[in-house]
């Protein structure tokens, strides 16, 4: 080796050497890298090792069988408020992620068009009164008829609901939350024209969350028996029981899928709408070999997991996993076998290997 290493490049050294170093990590060997004096603190007095804190031993488990479907998180209660009337925007007092009460006032748009119609029909209101209490006095003295009454009362009644009208549409100018909660997004900006219908800020209630499923018609039966579900969030591994189950009684006709709504625990940290989930429907429960995912090594297209002997030697072996079971832990379909004891700290004992032969050469 010292009369080859002599004659090759240093760059072809360097790339020799962590080649060698690679191989030695996926290779199955088969050494013990806990001191005798380690290993006798975890034996018990009858002889037998105890269960190393960094380590679990693989066995069958009766999990929840669960049908997957993809699922998007949405709030229970989320509203986009829209202009009512026509006019520009003048303040703009909310921003997306600020929470607000119900009531309180979002933006301001400008009411003046609808204040001169309001100032109109109060005007209108007034007159109208007038002239029915003077027909009225009229009417006691026998100087006008019925007809002329009613037809000043009728008056007088319109113009109570044009200024209803007219005060309801000068309300408008000013915009606020319909209830409680938090701003999703503001569709416009100071200075725009806002006109009736025109959406300006989306509010929603993140205490209330659930999410939406789209189930195939030919388990519809079988999930409705079930009645159970679990929500898993694939990014952060967390698994939630659903509080509720709905399964809407109409199938869309084109995808031929019916929408179920699955209910999330009130107050859920790090849960917004959009999100993406998986909603697992609980249809039975079977015995299943699982591992935890922790315990799980990736490299490339190898899975593996170290698996521990009675001496405490490791050995990488590649194993075949299935889905995530209820719980988060993975199904084991080949590689390993119940009662064997595996490693939650892969990459530390990789490590280790690595180390324990230039230790055993000093």
């Amino acid at each position: 080796m010292m009369t080859l290493t002599r004659f090759l490049p240093k760059g072809s050294l360097l790339l020799l050497t962590a080649l060698v170093s690679v191989l030695a990590g996926l290779a199955p060997v088969s050494i013990s890298f806990i001191s005798k004096s380690a290993w006798a603190r975890t034996v018990s007095p009858g002889g037998m090792p105890d269960a190393p804190a960094s380590s679990v031993v693989v066995q069958l488990r009766e999990v929840d069988l669960g049908f997957p479907v993809e699922a998007t998180v949405e709030a229970v209660r989320q509203a986009t408020v829209a202009a009512q009337i026509a006019g520009r925007v003048l303040e703009v007092r909310v921003d997306a992620g600020q929470r607000v009460k119900q009531g309180e006032l979002l933006m301001r748009l400008d009411a003046r068009e609808a204040a001169g119609s309001d100032a109109s029909a109060r005007a209108t209101l007034e007159q109208a009164r007038v002239a029915y209490e003077r027909t009225r006095n009229l009417h006691a003295r026998k100087f006008v008829s019925q007809a002329a009454l009613d037809q000043a009362a009728a008056a007088w009644q319109a113009a109570q609901g044009m200024a209803a009208s007219s005060g309801a549409g000068l309300s408008h100018g000013s915009v606020t939350a319909p209830f409680a909660g938090m701003v999703a997004q503001r569709h416009v900006e100071p200075g725009e024209m806002a006109a009736p219908g025109r959406p300006l800020v989306t509010v929603f209630d993140p205490k209330g969350l659930r999410v939406i499923a789209s189930l195939p018609q030919y388990k519809l039966a079988e999930l409705k028996k079930a009645g159970r579900a679990r929500i898993e969030f694939p990014e952060t591994g967390i698994w939630i029981d659903a509080v509720r189950v709905e399964i809407l009684p109409t199938v869309d006709a084109r995808s031929h899928t019916a929408m179920a709504r699955l209910y999330l625990p009130e107050n859920m940290e790090g849960v917004v709408p959009g999100a993406y989930a998986r909603a697992h429907f609980t249809i039975g429960r079977a015995q299943k070999l699982t591992v935890p995912p922790v315990a799980v090594l990736r490299r490339g297209e190898v899975t593996a997991v170290y698996v521990l002997d009675e001496k405490g030697g490791a050995r990488l072996r590649q194993v075949r996993l299935g889905e995530a079971v209820a719980g988060g832990e993975l199904e084991v379909l080949a590689g390993i076998n119940s009662g064997e004891r595996v490693s939650l700290t892969p990459l530390k004992t990789g490590i280790e290997l690595k180390a324990a032969p230039a230790a055993a050469a000093r």
